[in-house]
């Protein structure tokens, strides 16, 4: 180990890195399994049919907040504490701290989830944590900004920011003010309309100023560092930053058009929609530009093929946007599984392909170990990748049939035999991604065990383990 890697090792906790990305990994599994069993409920075969405790609408409410708060949160952090001291070249504030904000956050996952599942879960989209509950994580995600701004703040007044840095910052003062005005004020203050429309902004920001911007600053580090050469323009990586933070505030109104959410406030959301779209198309020509000369690193490079395809993933869902959020197309998708497709496209097929592809790259420095096995890896990539693009082009057709079988003033029982189909192929996605997720966390078992295989996968680049 050269002096820089001990100098690097010194200021980030690995130990802490590996337990963000255990517990990510375990909420991931309840995911997996509340989702799955969510989606027997359509094709009429939920196992637990009259107990109340495990009714369908709850356990739907663990699966999206086991997402938002185990997986996601975890998973992000994992990548801040790696990331935030090798950039800022200074350790986080309190190792102490750190560890005090990883033990409150699990249980507040886990008391949150029992909660809803005890049927004190709130009426707010995505904010479904009982509201005893809501006070704590307001205080955690205080004390994360807390503990990870001071090295940025140091870094700041020896050379100018990189951008994940900005992105980082962002991220960490915006998600206070979003769970706090999206979570409290319509609880307690905004009844009606107006309520609604402060919840859908939640949803909508709670993505886009916490998850996005975490995201793209593990992008910006992640893919120059692998492919070993700089950004194509940092002038382009700080125009993505402040469009994503003057456009997307705005957005969150485009999930209530039609609504009695006055107009102007409706037109806005689709102005922020549009000018969203453009700024994602210079971030993802930034990154191609870059990646120009080495796009040999997506056959063998798998962390570069995760971000990658996440960037895709991300573009589409982006695109997707500007086009759903016309008054035109929202009369035949509003409430269909066009929108549930929509969110799957970028909750897992963006923010979560990035933490596998940071899970790729960090894992053997770890554990010290070299990965198990390449064609692991191929399986775990391939199975989620179809098994995503399966389950976001059946809900997109779904949600067609359905909106234009409502327009059509048919039925409503026959829009859903309509779906039973759709459904069925839904649950089949879901078995497939869950066998992908599956091959990755036996990999990442045998990995940190030592183990390997006896055969390398052709043509795939064996990873040297390094610090």
């Amino acid at each position: 180990m050269t002096d820089h890697m001990t100098e690097q090792a010194t200021i980030v906790d690995y130990k802490l890195v590996k337990a963000h990305i255990l517990a990510a990994a375990g909420f991931l599994l309840v995911v997996l399994v509340g989702g799955l069993l969510y989606s027997l409920q359509f094709l009429g075969s939920y196992p637990f049919p009259g107990i109340e405790l495990l009714s369908p609408g709850r356990v739907r409410m663990v699966h999206t907040n086991a997402v938002a708060y185990g997986w996601l949160l975890n998973g992000l952090l994992a990548g801040m504490y790696w990331v935030t001291p090798r950039i800022s070249g200074y350790p986080v504030l309190s190792k102490k701290l750190s560890w005090i904000i990883f033990w409150v956050l699990q249980s507040l996952v886990l008391i949150a989830a029992v909660g809803i599942l005890a049927g004190y879960g709130q009426a707010i989209e995505w904010g479904e944590t009982p509201t005893f509950v809501d006070p704590f994580i307001t205080v955690g995600l205080i004390l994360i900004s807390i503990n990870l701004i001071p090295p940025i703040i140091k870094a700041s007044r020896d050379a100018p920011l990189y951008v994940s840095l900005w992105y980082f910052t962002g991220a960490t003062v915006w998600v206070v003010l979003v769970y706090i005005m999206g979570n409290f004020i319509p609880q307690y203050f905004v009844p009606g309309a107006a309520g609604a429309a402060i919840a859908g902004n939640f949803i909508h920001d709670l993505v886009g100023l916490l998850v996005t911007p975490i995201g793209w600053g593990m992008m910006y580090f992640f893919v120059p560092v692998i492919l070993k050469k700089p950004l194509w323009s940092h002038t382009m990586s700080l125009m993505g930053f402040w469009g994503l933070a003057f456009f997307y505030p705005m957005q969150g109104i485009h999930h209530f058009m039609w609504s009695p959410v006055p107009m102007y406030v409706q037109y806005s959301a689709v102005v922020a929609t549009l000018g969203i779209e453009v700024v994602v198309t210079t971030v993802l020509a930034n990154f191609l530009l870059t990646l120009r000369g080495s796009g040999d690193y997506l056959r063998h490079n798998y962390p570069i093929r995760w971000f990658y395809m996440g960037m895709f993933f991300y573009w589409t869902t982006c695109f997707q946007c500007a086009i759903q959020v016309t008054l035109t197309v929202q009369q035949a998708i509003h409430f269909t599984d066009w929108v549930v497709g929509h969110s799957h496209l970028v909750m897992f097929g963006v923010f979560s392909f990035w933490i596998m592809g940071m899970i790729t790259e960090l894992w053997p420095r770890l554990t010290g170990n070299a990965w198990y096995s390449q064609s692991l890896h191929g399986w775990a990539f391939w199975l989620n990748t179809l098994g995503l693009a399966l389950m976001f082009i059946d809900l997109t057709i779904a949600g067609l049939v359905q909106g234009f079988s409502w327009w059509g003033l048919n039925h409503f029982m026959d829009s859903v035999r309509f779906s039973v189909p759709f459904w069925f192929v839904r649950t089949v996605s879901g078995v497939i991604i869950t066998a992908g997720i599956l091959a990755l966390f036996y990999n990442m078992w045998m990995t940190s065990r030592g183990a390997s295989e006896s055969e390398e996968a052709a043509g795939y680049e064996p990873r040297t383990v390094t610090t």
